[in-house]
């Protein structure tokens, strides 16, 4: 059931809400959370795709913000809010409400979100693309207990991560680390089947992929020894080498979707480390709703590193990230003994 309403408010909306579940005899709410999804109209379908099969998973009530651009200098004076509430069939699992804002509302909309949102229930904000620099102190974004983010969408991603950083609040979150939760879990088995200290790290993947940044910190972070980013055609990331004192630990994927693990002294091996969709990955997001202090960490640890790739330092022949010192030296805090942090990977990999 859809129900459109043009230069509406929120209270003729809930109202529409009320009546659309008594018609398809469904007046109970059922829905755990509300997902807001603050979008362009480019970008809004497939989002809004996205969100509508996580929705098997956890039954919400989505509300898409649209940001219109009003064409002339009298349009922009004139505030409208148009709506589209989607019920049973066509809003999947749970409730759909489409928000199209124009004119002076747009700098408001969280006066038109926050009467929508389900009473007693927490709150997810999600910008597919162009997210703001600071979600946290974002209109929107101060209304939720988890902000999603993806640096994969912004031009130059890896100054993102640098600002993302610097703006981190607890439940901010990032795609681009939700990307590499396969490939965390992966390599966290494959140092529990040795016995053996991790002396150096390379993460290979396309160029500007934040989630093999991200994946290259969190190693550090939690290894305590030297990174090496380098640059490969893709698909994402394609390899991970750790050099042991007990030999080398490889996880390659070359096509994006089966991956080979090699240990030394143990018989090669094919574990599937495919690509996900997006709802895959919102799906997992949406299913903690705490503070990930592991992202915190990993984020916050590769600030500096992350600057100067931004200003285009090149180690090797061009085509390579690396860090020129030992990653540890570089962080802002004191590294740990590589010892003592074997641990914390093995455990801290999956969420």
């Amino acid at each position: 059931m859809k129900t459109d309403l043009t230069d509406t408010t929120a209270s003729k909306i809930n109202k529409a809400l009320v009546l659309g579940r008594r018609a398809i005899g469904t007046p109970a709410v059922g829905m755990v959370l509300t997902l807001v999804i603050v979008t362009d109209e480019e970008n809004a379908y497939d989002a809004l795709k996205a969100a509508s099969d996580a929705a098997h998973e956890h039954p919400s009530r989505t509300l898409v913000v649209i940001k219109r651009v009003s064409r002339s200098p009298r349009d922009r004076t004139r505030s409208r809010l148009d709506a589209e509430v989607r019920l049973g069939a066509d809003a999947g699992t749970g409730e759909t409400i489409v928000l199209r804002l124009y004119g002076d509302v747009v700098d408001h909309a969280q006066s038109v979100v926050l009467p929508l949102l389900l009473p007693d229930a927490p709150v997810v904000v999600w910008w597919p693309v162009n997210a703001p620099l600071d979600p946290a102190k974002d209109p929107l974004g101060a209304l939720a207990q988890r902000r999603v983010t993806d640096t994969y969408a912004c031009e130059e991603p890896i100054r993102e991560l640098a600002a993302r950083s610097d703006a981190y609040a607890p439940g901010d979150t990032d795609l681009s680390w939700t990307r590499i939760t396969p490939w965390r879990s992966m390599l966290a088995a494959a140092l529990d089947q040795v016995d053996c200290k991790v002396q150096s790290v390379e993460v290979e993947g396309e160029e500007f992929n934040p989630s093999c940044e991200l994946l290259a910190m969190w190693l550090a972070d939690r290894l305590a020894v030297p990174v090496k980013r380098t640059v490969s055609n893709g698909p994402g990331l394609t390899a991970v080498r750790m050099d042991t004192d007990c030999g080398p630990v490889v996880l390659d994927r070359a096509d994006g979707s089966l991956a080979n693990l090699s240990i030394q002294g143990q018989p090669a091996r094919a574990v599937a480390l495919k690509r996900r969709e997006t709802a895959e990955l919102i799906a997992e997001e949406l299913r903690r709703l705490d503070p990930d202090d592991t992202y915190a960490s990993a984020l916050r640890y590769g600030v500096d590193r992350l600057n100067e790739s931004a200003k285009g330092d090149r180690v090797g022949e061009g085509d390579a990230l690396a860090v020129a010192a030992p990653v540890g030296t570089v962080a802002k805090a004191p590294a740990k003994d590589a010892a003592q942090e074997k641990t914390p990977v093995r455990k801290a990999a999956a969420k």
